[in-house]
């Protein structure tokens, strides 16, 4: 059964196709394929994570 859509609708159902396919790399997946290939542990994690600065950051301010 096909659906009927309004012409807003169909524009923005072809937009997001057209911006967002399917088989698209996912940042969360292109991440882990990342520290896969340079053999990045969970320790290398932990070791990186004692060392780095926790400090929050600042907010900018426009004035």
């Amino acid at each position: 059964m096909m659906t009927i859509r309004s012409i807003p609708e169909e524009a923005s159902a072809i937009l997001e196709e057209a911006t967002r396919p399917s088989n698209r790399l996912k940042m969360g997946d292109a991440l882990a394929n990342l520290t896969c290939n340079v053999g990045l542990t969970n320790e290398d994690v932990a070791a990186i994570e004692q060392v780095r600065d926790k400090t929050p950051a600042e907010l900018i301010r426009f004035e």
